[in-house]
């Protein structure tokens, strides 16, 4: 990764370019393709071929061209992410994760709320009014029993049934007057 290459431009090839400028372009050669060998020997292969094409024009310098000294420049490697901007997508995951975690209290509490208040109502709502108990239910209860006992005989309940009659003409007479 950390490798550095050499280009060096000779005065031959400017000169080259310089006289092709009115010509018409030849067709270039497709390069061939590459093996796999191992790396390293192709880059001192490649330099020593660059190096050598230098050497001979070396002395040959165009007037008006100066010859230039050789530029090195550095591989750089693919850029990495830094640490600040990991440390800033971290600390805004814990913010996030902690505004998550209050949001979700809040939701429980207003469930709660809602609970509470829904119960409430419904009881205020569907609450049953107070309610009279049933005037004359001994009565009724009495007479009720006494036509159990007597199926075949059913005229020995009259006296219970007299006095269950006469306690509902008492409730109806209650309720239809008006200081009731």
């Amino acid at each position: 990764m950390g490798e550095s290459f050499t280009i060096q431009i000779s005065s031959n090839l400017v000169s080259r370019l310089s006289e092709d400028g009115g010509k018409s372009k030849k067709k270039t050669k497709k390069p061939k393709p590459k093996t796999h060998a191992p790396q390293q020997s192709q880059n001192r292969a490649h330099e020593k071929q660059i190096s050598d094409g230098f050497d001979k024009h070396k002395g040959t310098a165009t007037p008006g061209w100066p010859l230039q000294p050789p530029i090195f420049l550095p591989v750089t490697p693919p850029p990495t992410v830094a640490n600040a901007e990991l440390d800033a997508i971290r600390s805004i995951l814990q913010e996030s994760q902690s505004v998550l975690e209050r949001l979700q209290k809040q939701e429980e509490n207003m469930v709660q709320e809602v609970t509470q208040r829904a119960k409430e109502l419904r009881d205020k709502e569907f609450k049953l009014p107070y309610q009279k108990p049933m005037p004359c239910l001994a009565e009724k209860d009495a007479c009720l029993e006494c036509y159990k006992e007597n199926t075949k005989d059913p005229l020995k309940c009259a006296d219970v049934v007299k006095t269950f009659a006469d306690c509902a003409r008492r409730v109806r007479q209650q309720v239809s007057s008006p200081l009731g």
